[in-house]
């Protein structure tokens, strides 16, 4: 086993209850990886306060510091470079990352979003699926691309949408859905656990 572990960056805006699920699950030893940066956009995020309970390194990055984004980008390339990051986790990160950042983690870069893309990018994805009335909705873990919610796909969890649903019951058990599937994508990246053809994504299959 390397003495190192596999260093992650986890980029957050909100509650962080997603960054919640990958420190539980690296706390009890089922996820073979350290979280070496949290790092926000907004001041007040609860997330940084879930890291710092942690004692994870966490940092608010002020947009408004900067001109433009191109600058806020080149900066934080900066910081996660000087972490040594190995893949750059998005948990409820509400800034659409450009074209430089994302050539600066080429494949190094996944996402989990609350719908079973390809249906259902972007916002709001819970009140789409219902006004839509389609009959299962879910959760997808996905490679970033600069396709807005359009990278290939790592891992997806459905679940039954219920006649007496509104938005805050479904997303509620999305949720818990998300919380399962996205330390176990970042655990099958940690294991080198992945093989690729064309968009497709599978589990290496092992030989005997």
């Amino acid at each position: 086993m390397p003495s190192e572990k596999f260093k992650l960056a986890v980029l957050v805006s909100g509650c962080g209850s997603n960054l919640q699920a990958i420190i539980d699950s690296i706390e009890e030893n089922n996820l073979a990886a350290e979280i070496s940066l949290i790092l926000s956009n907004v001041p007040d995020a609860y997330a940084l306060q879930r890291g710092k309970k942690h004692g994870l390194e966490s940092v608010f990055l002020d947009p408004k510091d900067f001109p433009n984004r191109d600058d806020y980008e080149k900066r934080m390339i900066e910081i996660l470079q000087t972490k040594s990051i190995d893949l750059v986790c998005l948990a409820g990160f509400m800034r659409i990352l450009g074209k430089k950042f994302i050539e600066g983690f080429s494949g190094k870069i996944i996402n989990i979003h609350p719908s079973l893309l390809p249906a259902f990018p972007g916002l709001n994805v819970q009140k789409k699926a219902l006004e839509h009335g389609v009959k299962f909705s879910g959760c997808t873990v996905h490679f970033v691309n600069e396709e807005v919610d359009g990278g290939a796909i790592i891992l997806q969890a459905a679940v039954p949408i219920l006649d007496a649903d509104d938005v805050q019951s479904l997303s509620d058990r999305i949720l818990e859905q998300e919380h399962i599937i996205y330390p176990e994508a970042i655990r099958l990246i940690v294991e080198d656990n992945l093989e690729f053809s064309g968009r497709r994504v599978a589990r290496k299959t092992r030989g005997n």
